[in-house]
């Protein structure tokens, strides 16, 4: 199965995709607890960083979501239309010297909820897999 989102460069647009999309995801390949707080922390998480930052809350753009439900994974693919960003320059927040910085906690978090996290060349474009389970 396949569901595909254009969602609208404004915050107040993430609540009701990451609910559409989750509800879309109660097929049983995602155990209940992984649909109801990983996938949609971790898509509100992408979501949210594509429109503040990927397109810069302009209402004139959209986020593009994909979503893929195979019997092996769910994978929702996050697209903006900006400019995008290299993920290997965001600093790891664990550290000492970066514990006080906003910059890359939501990477972090994404990584931490998804088995795989996955970027485009550009870095406008992310994958999140969760695997079956």
């Amino acid at each position: 199965m396949e569901l595909l989102l254009d969602v609208p460069s404004l915050l107040e647009y993430v609540g009701p995709a990451v609910e559409l999309i989750a509800g879309s995801c109660t097929s049983g390949i995602l155990s209940p607890r992984r649909v109801s707080f990983n996938l949609r922390t971790a898509l509100a998480e992408a979501l949210t960083n594509a429109i503040a930052y990927g397109n810069q809350q302009d209402p004139g753009r959209v986020v593009q979501v994909r979503v893929e439900l195979t019997s092996a994974a769910v994978r929702v693919y996050v697209v903006d239309e900006g400019a995008g960003f290299d993920p290997s320059l965001v600093p790891d927040p664990t550290l000492p010297e970066n514990v006080d910085r906003e910059e890359g906690r939501g990477l972090f978090v994404l990584r931490h909820l998804v088995d795989q996290v996955d970027f485009n060349d550009k870095g406008n474009a992310v994958c999140l897999t969760l695997l079956a389970g």
